[in-house]
């Protein structure tokens, strides 16, 4: 079955994570274009960025019910294109819980969105899924096999929740998909397992180690999205900055201090704070302070015509300088206030709800 065409009166885009850091300044974009008829929001909450165009359905992607609900909202709204953002960007403590969010409930989102006949699904994903390995080449295409650590729900779920969307856009589905692989995103006011660890005063490092690094800035994550949503280009894409810099260096710009720790310490000490809720991130993570782990951004400046308008470096430094004020408390985060509030999309419980 053919998919259809975009309606004459304009579009009408859905997004799961509606709440979340991407989802609520990409409501605010959406607002803004002309060609757009109306949004969609879906969430336990409604994000602030909301206006006239969008209409808010509470859908918590983790109860069973939300296959139907979903289904029955696309077909009610004709909805053309859905942007699906509920997968969290920080390790949760929760592991079954997060499972159901990510894994099942992106199960959900694609029946629905094949039930009620959706052109387009753009799914969020992760270059993080790449894996940081030693035999890792210098910049990994989305031809590369996916090698992050399946004993670590964090990816786990993330790579079952992307081969689910890629089935989905398989030959003859009736749907085109696109799957954006973003570099770890930075910036000064997005909150993830980064900004944690580069808000560290004192950052550990593995000692014998300086892998180099990538980011995007959050500026240049919205935009990407944006572009996937205007633009028909089914497939994988990474979303990348120019340039990389040494782990060392982006302690050292970041106005920290680096903390050499020998690797055969590391991974029980950081499992065991990890199992305190004082670390910020599983051992698993480990790999990534050792290892290259660096994409490849040609296909989406070739395909999906996205360039980053910031480079590795000024994304870092737009970070650092904001985040020195919070040193001194000349800025307040009150996205801070509340646990966990650090999820790309998080349609699910309320406690997990995105920055």
């Amino acid at each position: 079955m053919p998919p259809r065409g975009p309606r004459v009166q304009g579009r009408v885009v859905a997004l799961t994570g509606a709440a979340s850091f991407l989802g609520r300044n990409l409501v605010g974009v959406l607002e803004e274009d002309a060609s757009v008829a109306g949004i969609v929001a879906l969430d336990v909450q409604a994000p602030p960025t909301a206006g006239k165009k969008t209409r808010f359905y509470e859908i918590d992607l983790t109860r069973p019910s939300a296959e139907v609900r979903i289904a029955e909202v696309l077909r009610a709204e004709d909805v053309d294109t859905f942007l699906h953002l509920a997968f969290l960007s920080s390790p949760s403590h929760a592991p079954a819980y997060s499972h159901e969010l990510e894994s099942v409930g992106t199960m959900r989102v694609v029946t629905a969105c094949r039930s009620a006949r959706v052109r387009k699904l753009v799914q969020a994903s992760t270059t993080l899924l790449y894996g940081a390995r030693p035999t890792n080449p210098n910049f990994l295409s989305e031809r590369h096999p996916l090698r992050a650590r399946r004993d670590d729900p964090f990816f786990a779920d993330k790579i079952e929740a992307e081969q689910e969307a890629l089935r989905l856009g398989q030959r003859g589905s009736g749907t085109l998909v696109t799957v954006l692989r973003t570099a770890p995103i930075l910036g000064p006011t997005v909150h993830n397992t980064l900004t944690k660890y580069l808000g560290r005063k004192l950052v550990p490092t593995m000692m014998g180690f300086d892998p180099l690094v990538q980011f995007l800035h959050e500026v240049d994550a919205i935009a990407a999205f944006k572009r996937a949503i205007d633009r028909d280009a089914p497939g994988i894409f990474n979303i990348v900055a120019d340039g990389v810099l040494p782990l060392s260096t982006v302690i050292k710009l970041a106005g920290r201090a680096g903390v050499p720790v020998p690797h055969p310490l590391a991974r029980p000490a950081l499992e065991a704070l990890w199992v305190a809720h004082v670390a910020e991130a599983p051992s698993s993570f480990i790999d990534y302070l050792r290892f290259l782990c660096v994409a490849d951004g040609r296909k989406a400046q070739r395909e999906l015509g996205f360039t980053a308008t910031y480079t590795t470096r000024e994304a870092l430094v737009d970070f650092a300088s904001v985040q020195l004020l919070r040193d001194v408390r000349l800025i307040h985060d009150r996205d801070k206030a509340t646990p966990d509030k650090d999820t790309v999309g998080a349609t699910g419980a309320k406690a997990v709800t995105s920055a």
